[in-house]
């Protein structure tokens, strides 16, 4: 089937799907007329790249695992020990990831837990606050002229 096709059955854009052949991550056979020929097995590959990616890997590595992988019904079986590695190493750094986001919530959450309720604020406490607001611009404009009218005036003779 050609690209188009195969775009429709795998639900992958064809830009994605050319991307995947230049990381060498998909390899279609092309026709005599140079266009490019996928088959059935191709739509498992996409299936498995596509996991392989939503599990946090780069293409890089789905490169080295692909040729270790078969499709069993839908999951993805590594069939050569030599993966281990690079799947532990993966692994370690969604670990790691996770991690750093769980830090960060627990932040937000300690910020959040002694943030006054709106209305019982003092006056002073906030005035900076409302000062900031007040002269932010409101609404309208492009994001270009909302930045430059936000702009701090630079010293005559500043270095940027």
């Amino acid at each position: 089937m050609r690209i188009g096709e195969f775009s429709r059955r795998t639900g992958v854009s064809q830009r994605l799907l050319r991307y995947y052949e230049e990381r060498e991550l998909l390899r279609p056979s092309r026709r005599p007329s140079g266009y490019r020929e996928y088959t059935e097995a191709d739509i498992a590959t996409v299936g498995g790249i596509r996991l392989l990616l939503a599990a946090g890997l780069n293409t890089d590595t789905i490169a080295r695992l692909l040729p270790c992988v078969v499709d069993d019904e839908g999951l993805m079986t590594p069939v050569c020990s030599g993966v281990l590695p690079d799947l532990s190493r993966e692994r370690d750094r969604i670990d790691e990831a996770v991690a750093r986001l769980l830090a960060a919530r627990d932040t937000l959450d300690s910020l959040v837990a002694v943030t006054a309720p709106p209305g019982t604020e003092r006056p002073e406490d906030c005035a900076a606050v409302g000062a900031v607001a007040e002269d932010a611009p409101v609404g309208g404009g492009s994001a270009r002229e909302r930045a430059r009218s936000a702009r701090v005036p630079r010293t005559p003779g500043a270095r940027r």
